[in-house]
């Protein structure tokens, strides 16, 4: 799921790249659906991979584009920290929401989980005791 993740953001952020010339709306918007859909997708082992991968996946595809096009998410003169971290602030909202949709998600996948187990028991069996078989 990491490297879907991963692939997926990248692609959404050159997609945008190239439509609007900057990360618009639409970034964010696929952003928080990426981060429902990899909530809903992963396997019960993974969660806490998923859980703790939407802020490292915004940070690391501000990153990247820090260093190739700072422009496209700050001021052209500024250096890959200073991109990064105006990125980061423009777009928090999105960060939030996404994060915040997916940590939901994975907490009631976790519950439904559990309830799911509890309930699943198997019926108790009844034994004869001291009826001799013939």
């Amino acid at each position: 799921m990491v490297v879907l993740g991963v692939a997926a953001s990248l692609t959404v952020a050159v997609l945008d790249l190239i439509i609007t010339g900057g990360l618009s709306v639409l970034f964010d918007l696929a952003y928080v659906t990426l981060c429902v859909a990899l909530a809903l997708r992963v396997r019960p082992a993974d969660f806490f991979t998923v859980g703790v991968l939407p802020p490292l996946l915004m940070l690391g595809v501000f990153w990247v584009l820090g260093v190739v096009t700072p422009g496209s998410i700050a001021d052209d003169g500024d250096g890959t920290l200073q991109a990064l971290l105006t990125g980061l602030a423009n777009h928090s909202r999105a960060l939030a929401i996404g994060y915040a949709l997916c940590l939901a998600c994975l907490a009631i996948r976790r519950s439904v989980l559990q309830s799911s187990k509890r309930s699943g028991s198997p019926a108790p069996r009844r034994r004869s005791v001291g009826v001799p078989s013939e």
